[in-house]
């Protein structure tokens, strides 16, 4: 068994009190960027590295199972290389398979569970570890839980602990959304020993990146309500969602299961450049995959898709805004195109998307964050939605526009 190492870990000082936090409950809210995932699955790695803590295990939840593998897996991996670097192996035992980590230094473990159908909750009742007891459970995305099952995942937290350094914790992160919330009344408006309560923002973050700053502070002028929850972290009311015909699941994507596939592309630069690989079966819409990118040019992007492997034989609709773009990627093989922009044809595409089911891809989590917040600009004054888009965070959305767009039209190209 590996020894324990001294590790140097950056954290944001905003976190410190939460990370030295006992209490049974500890509830994380925060803008998008504010860095607590990150900051959670570092803060995890170290106790669970820890002699100290020898005996400690880790449950990770999400609503549904497979998104872990694109959330809380991957931050966990992410802060095991950042903490250990090329020497991770001889500290962690990464299972990519039955996705599971264990410390080579205490014999600790991670493991992962969804509890979106009675199986999944029936799973909960069997989980035991070879070394110790489950101490800590990590609820990823919490808004997206009922309270009846984060009570079964507290009443997994029980028993006497043989190491006294071990305590039991239930912690949650979000991105608050509406004030009615379950969680905003059972643990921030009731006041209890047991419960720890933190807020933080991308302005806490110091390791956010400049376009990811002004980003924010775009959308502090375009969206006043959306800043105030997205950038803020704040407690409010999100109504006029857009889209809410989705499911987001795994499934296979290669072409032979579709009828037809695509890649539609949205420029940008400061803002995202969104490349969505689509694929079209039985009137329905898959998003299979994604490259999300910020400051990078398109020589820089084709690079990517090249590296990602790219079908050039599948016709690409884009942006009709960058003639001088679509003429790069046409040079570099690709079947780009211009879509046709007009008077109502941003309505007309949303109108087609919410007539058939969007499936997603779990690995797609820039347009899992843009679709769930996608919304209607609101009317202040008279506290009505309008029907125009807010156009700040909707890069993969408008790569989706563009993906019902070239579907659209009368007669569909179908690629065999």
């Amino acid at each position: 068994m590996a020894t324990m190492t001294k590790v140097k870990v950056g954290f944001n000082k905003s976190f410190k009190e939460a990370n030295q936090s006992k209490k049974r409950y500890r509830i994380m809210k925060g803008s998008a960027g504010s860095g607590k995932s990150v900051n959670v699955a570092q803060d995890f790695i170290i106790k669970l590295s820890d002699p100290k803590y020898k005996g400690a295990n880790l449950l990770c939840v999400r609503k549904v199972d497979v998104s872990n593998r694109h959330s809380t897996f991957s931050e966990l991996k992410g802060a095991i290389n950042k903490i250990y670097g090329d020497k991770a192996d001889n500290y962690w035992y990464v299972n990519e398979s039955a996705m599971t980590l264990k410390s080579l230094v205490t014999g600790n473990e991670v493991i992962f569970r969804g509890v979106q159908h009675e199986k999944d909750r029936e799973k909960l009742k069997s989980i035991n570890f070879p070394n110790g007891k489950l101490t800590w459970i990590w609820i990823e995305e919490a808004t997206e839980l009922y309270e009846a099952d984060v009570d079964i995942l507290d009443d997994r937290l029980r028993g006497i602990l043989e190491n006294p350094n071990l305590y039991y914790q239930i912690t949650m992160t979000f991105n608050p959304v509406s004030a009615q919330h379950w969680i905003k009344k059972k643990y921030f408006d009731y006041k209890d020993d047991d419960i720890f309560t933190h807020h933080s923002t991308y302005l806490n973050n110091r390791f956010i990146d400049e376009a990811y700053h002004r980003r924010m502070e775009r959308r502090k002028e375009q969206d006043p309500e959306g800043y105030r929850i997205y950038g803020l972290g704040e407690w409010g009311e999100v109504g006029g969602l857009i889209l809410t015909n989705i499911k987001i699941h795994e499934f296979e994507s290669d072409l032979s299961r579709f009828d037809s596939k695509i890649y539609s592309q949205d420029f940008g630069y400061n803002h995202a450049n969104a490349i969505l690989d689509l694929g079209y079966k039985d009137g329905d819409i898959f998003v299979c995959d994604e490259i999300y990118e910020y400051e990078k040019d398109t020589d820089e992007l084709i690079k990517i898709a090249n590296e990602r492997g790219l079908n050039k034989r599948l016709q690409m609709p884009c942006d009709s805004a960058e003639p001088d773009r679509i003429k790069m990627w046409k040079k570099a093989g690709y079947r780009a195109y211009p879509v046709k922009k007009g008077q109502g044809s941003v309505n007309a595409q949303i109108d087609w998307l919410k007539q058939r089911t969007i499936h997603i891809h779990p690995r797609c989590v820039n347009t899992i964050k843009e679709i769930h917040q996608w919304k209607w600009r609101k009317d202040e004054k008279l506290n009505i939605y309008l029907d125009e888009p807010v156009n700040i965070f909707d890069d993969a959305m408008a790569a989706l526009r563009y993906g019902g767009s070239h579907y659209m039209k009368p007669t569909m190209t179908f690629v065999n």
